[in-house]
């Protein structure tokens, strides 16, 4: 049964943004459905800002930007490719289709282009449906996912990472040392997988006390990297020792750990 999709659109200033105004213009029907926001440049759009409007009921989004090579700034739509890359994953960890994100690229002279992305967009996402996060009866475990996946994006290695990219694969690290796209990119899933099993730790953790075995078994992980992550989570104040049953230590989440984040 069709629905009418929600859609949120970030347009870079000089390019896609103009697209958009070339395809009004010339009067190219595409669907009314998509809301669209203009932005300086498609970097600009930070995957917190993502994560929020799916988290607000966002069917999907699109973010539209140069063609590489043509950016105003450079090589800002090759961070934004990068960004949206580990958006795409996160968003497959939370439980929701990754492309219910689109990124695409479109000329300020590509009216025509612009209007045949919107239509393709729009449909696809009626085919995959409403998202599972919107609506009266939102899936409250890839809801809390969400939040606690802005948490993620927020983790200071993966911006440091993500703001490091283009360096780290054209003039090398302060060794010197060049990293290739896929050295990065699974620098960047280590992270991320790091982060999220925290977070689950975390949400295990804020109902009840549970024990590293208890952990291990939810999360499918190994008892000694789950130790390794509890000692993380209890430098950072995010974890504590509830109590010990016989010999067994349980751990719960510190007070304030919710719907809303860690």
């Amino acid at each position: 049964m069709s629905f009418e999709p929600k859609l949120m659109g970030f347009m870079c200033n000089w390019c896609s943004y103009a697209g958009a105004d070339l395809a009004g213009v010339s009067r190219y029907q595409y669907p009314p459905e998509i809301r669209i926001i203009k932005v300086m440049c498609s970097a600009r759009v930070d995957p917190d800002i993502v994560l929020e409007m799916f988290i607000q009921g966002a069917d999907g989004v699109f973010v539209g930007g140069c063609h590489i090579g043509d950016c105003h700034y450079i090589k800002g739509n090759y961070y934004a490719q990068q960004r949206m890359k580990v958006v795409k994953k996160i968003l497959a960890k939370c439980g929701l289709e990754p492309e219910r994100l689109r990124l695409g690229w479109v000329s300020a002279s590509e009216g025509e282009r612009f209007a045949k992305l919107m239509t393709e967009f729009t449909a696809r996402i009626i085919e995959l449906g409403p998202s599972p996060v919107s609506g009266e009866q939102p899936d409250l475990k890839k809801l809390r996912l969400l939040f606690a996946a802005k948490n993620v994006v927020d983790d200071f290695r993966i911006r440091s990472l993500l703001g490091k990219y283009v360096e780290f694969s054209e003039k090398g690290n302060i060794y010197g040392r060049k990293m290739s796209e896929e050295e990065l990119d699974a620098l960047l899933d280590s992270v991320m997988d790091d982060e999220f099993a925290r977070i689950s730790i975390l949400l295990e953790a804020s109902g009840k006390p549970v024990s590293v075995k208890d952990l291990a078994r939810a999360l499918n992980l190994s008892a000694a990297k789950v130790l390794q992550h509890i000692v993380t989570l209890k430098e950072r104040d995010l974890l504590r020792l509830s109590r010990i049953e016989g010999i067994t230590p349980l751990y719960q989440s510190s007070q304030g750990v919710g719907l809303g984040g860690v």
